[in-house]
């Protein structure tokens, strides 16, 4: 049977890391959408837009030729993004893009295509209430920000990175506000997702909570 998982929470919250294992479980192909907003942010600093002019944001996809490889790999006009997108200056672009209506139309849209026949499972924070609607499964991450700013901290720094702690966990409070209170497809929970507080769990305990929940799923 073939089905489609939504992921969705704030940031660092871990939906990355999760959607990857509980992919590999079920054999689904895993879309990280959050990056597609990255490359948008990714390319509005390149060329040095003004993020909060829609107009210009939009002319980024004059020139945008997105591919998510099985394996993970995020290509923007055939460059490797995955290490270029993952840093905090491109998180709030892309928090900051993603309040724009028709930005999120073209990359919801796409989305939705790569979708469609099933067999994926999809990580940001509108994929249960907007992308993916009638997903089987629908999972809503939730973790302390101090717990939240601690492991984005200790991923800069294992990526020899020079992190402030404070700053990070400010960033996170920052983006959380913007996700939670933008116009467009907010970040919330789905009326029929069901919640899972990773704050105090391990990984593999995450992955057997949620691995629960789509059994139970799809035995119904």
């Amino acid at each position: 049977m073939k089905f489609n998982v939504a992921i969705d929470g704030p940031s660092a919250a871990g939906k990355s890391t999760i959607a990857e294992l509980i992919a590999d479980k079920y054999n689904l192909i895993k879309i990280d959408t959050g990056a597609m907003y990255r490359c948008v942010g990714y390319l509005i600093n390149e060329k040095n837009i003004d993020v909060n002019d829609e107009a210009a944001v939009l002319t980024v996809f004059n020139d945008f030729d997105m591919d998510i490889k099985v394996d993970g790999t995020i290509l923007l006009n055939n460059i490797v993004m995955n290490e270029k997108i993952r840093n905090d200056k491109i998180s709030m672009l892309a928090s900051t893009v993603s309040k724009h209506l028709k930005v999120r139309e073209k990359l919801v849209s796409l989305q939705q295509e790569i979708a469609k026949n099933k067999g994926y499972i999809l990580e940001g924070r509108d994929i249960g209430t907007v992308v993916l609607k009638d997903a089987l499964v629908k999972i809503y991450l939730e973790a302390d920000v101090n717990i939240r700013a601690k492991r984005r901290y200790n991923e800069y720094i294992d990526k020899n990175m020079q992190v402030d702690f404070k700053s990070i966990e400010d960033d996170i409070k920052k983006r959380d506000y913007q996700d939670i209170n933008r116009e467009h497809s907010p970040l919330k929970k789905a009326d029929d997702a069901v919640a899972v507080d990773v704050s105090y769990l391990t990984i593999d305990e995450v992955v057997e909570k949620i691995s629960n929940i789509i059994d139970k799923k799809l035995g119904e």
